[in-house]
């Protein structure tokens, strides 16, 4: 059993064997492609709009009317809460350690194009939610069974992203807290796992509802929390910023890079740790951003593209500068979580990694139970049984937490590179031949604005050419 679970495992290499092979001759293509494709088409409206963005934010966090609905930034939060996790502390320090510190501007590229992505993706969310009992339902499942009329694709989707968040994210998530506890306090990760586990089910037990409502505390707490500090370590180090800077791009685009192949590498470290972060084109914040009230479909778009801002732009770049300002990426041998913990361990002392042993596990618990949420709302798409909930429930709550506490960090991470390739590849397919409606939507939405209309809204009337279940 440990020779499989091992990094060095026949499950192991099998696994990375497949995902490099799509990742390197499919996915990146493709994904730089689908991105550039929507920041055209769109006309920068990541850029553009970025004003909007926010003014739709904080609107939404300082409403003080009564929601029975999800609100918009309980929405962003669990969203953020599934981003802001393991891939800003453990995945960049991943990217570096294994592609270099270049991988850092692959990951910057990605984000600013791929919120495009995550607009377009987030605003079909919408456009086809459904209603359910207590709150709306959607995303990609339910967009390509209403948009392209394609039932077997959208039940693949639905297994796949099943698989990919419910099930190996989290055990992502539980490796990377177990690792962490570990390195800082010395805790046993299988006592650690079990704890969370208990932890996690408190929670997913309670619904949408209790998630948001979990989710719209701890990330404000910890994003503010993480950002101060790696703020500190920024102005300590303020003369090494060119310098930095200079490392990324030189190693991005290096001469030795590219005589030596490194290149390709770096580019795929980069997009692939990139997409596990942001997940613009993932599919995955949809299904969270299909559950806001809101009067307009590319109110919630604008809103989930900021979240790509917040999680890469700004998160993830606090981590890649600690770990640069340290210098132990390329010296410590060290990966993942433990690497982060060295780096802001040389910075302010012992008690750097410490705090980022508290910060992942407030970042990957949160991540654990919206993780959670995508998957169910795809169970509920391919199923109305409760048993098969149920069962989502132990496997995803339960089983897969224990796993990643007692996996290695390559297999889990290699697991979920894995079946993240193959939910790309399907929500791509699906948003680029749907695209044309959120343009349209796109186009009434600024209409509006320019008519005067402070908050624009929607009537399923004005696209009578598509079966709707909601927006009366």
């Amino acid at each position: 059993m440990t020779d499989i679970f091992a990094a060095d495992g026949w499950l192991c290499q099998t696994i990375n064997t497949a995902s490099d092979a799509i990742w390197t001759y499919v996915l990146i293509a493709v994904l730089l492609c689908c991105a550039v494709w929507f920041t055209v088409r769109s006309r920068g409206v990541q850029f553009r709009m970025f004003r909007e963005m926010v003014r739709l934010l904080g609107e939404s966090a300082t409403s003080s009317k009564s929601q029975k609905h999800v609100s918009s930034f309980q929405a962003f939060a669990v969203s953020v809460a599934t981003r802001v996790g393991t891939g800003n502390l453990a995945g960049v320090a991943t990217a570096i350690a294994v592609g270099g510190p270049g991988a850092v501007f692959w990951m910057w590229l990605i984000a600013l194009l791929g919120s495009a992505t995550a607009f377009v993706e987030s605003t079909l969310a919408q456009l086809f939610k459904k209603k359910a009992k207590d709150s709306f339902i959607g995303g990609p499942a339910y967009y390509i069974m209403q948009g392209l009329k394609m039932p077997w694709l959208s039940a693949l989707f639905a297994i796949l992203i099943t698989i990919t968040f419910g099930l190996s994210n989290n055990s992502i998530q539980s490796n990377t807290i177990c690792s962490a506890m570990d390195v800082a306090f010395g805790f046993d990760p299988k006592v650690v796992g079990i704890i969370l586990t208990l932890l996690t089910l408190a929670v997913i037990l309670g619904g949408i509802h209790r998630i948001a409502k979990v989710s719209s505390v701890i990330v404000p707490v910890m994003a503010i929390g993480y950002l101060v500090l790696a703020l500190y370590v920024v102005l300590s180090n303020v003369t090494l910023i060119p310098q930095v800077f200079g490392v990324i791009f030189k190693d991005a685009f290096g001469i030795t890079q590219i005589a030596g192949g490194g290149i390709g590498a770096t580019m795929m470290n980069g997009i692939k740790r990139g997409l596990f972060s942001n997940e613009a084109g993932e599919g995955s914040a949809p299904n969270v951003a299909a559950t806001a009230d809101t009067s307009h479909p590319v109110k919630q778009g604008l809103i989930q593209a900021l979240g790509v801002f917040t999680d890469t732009l700004v998160v993830c770049s606090c981590t890649a500068f600690i770990i640069l300002f340290s210098g132990l990426d390329t010296t410590s041998g060290l990966n993942g979580i433990a690497l982060t913990q060295a780096a802001l361990e040389a910075e302010i002392g012992a008690f750097g990694k410490n705090f980022i042993a508290v910060a992942i596990l407030l970042f990957a618990y949160s991540s654990i139970i919206g993780n959670y949420y995508y998957g169910e709302v795809n169970i509920r798409f391919l199923t109305g049984r409760k048993s098969a909930l149920a069962v989502y429930r132990i496997l995803s709550g339960g089983v897969m937490v224990l796993f990643g506490a007692f996996a290695s960090l390559d297999l889990v991470w290699s697991i979920g590179d894995f079946f993240m390739a193959l939910l790309t590849a399907v929500n791509l397919f699906a948003i680029v031949l749907l695209g044309k409606y959120v343009f349209r939507l796109l186009a009434d939405y600024n209409a509006q604005k320019r008519a005067g209309i402070s908050d624009p809204v929607f009537h399923r009337s004005q696209m009578p050419d598509l079966d709707l279940d909601c927006w009366d």
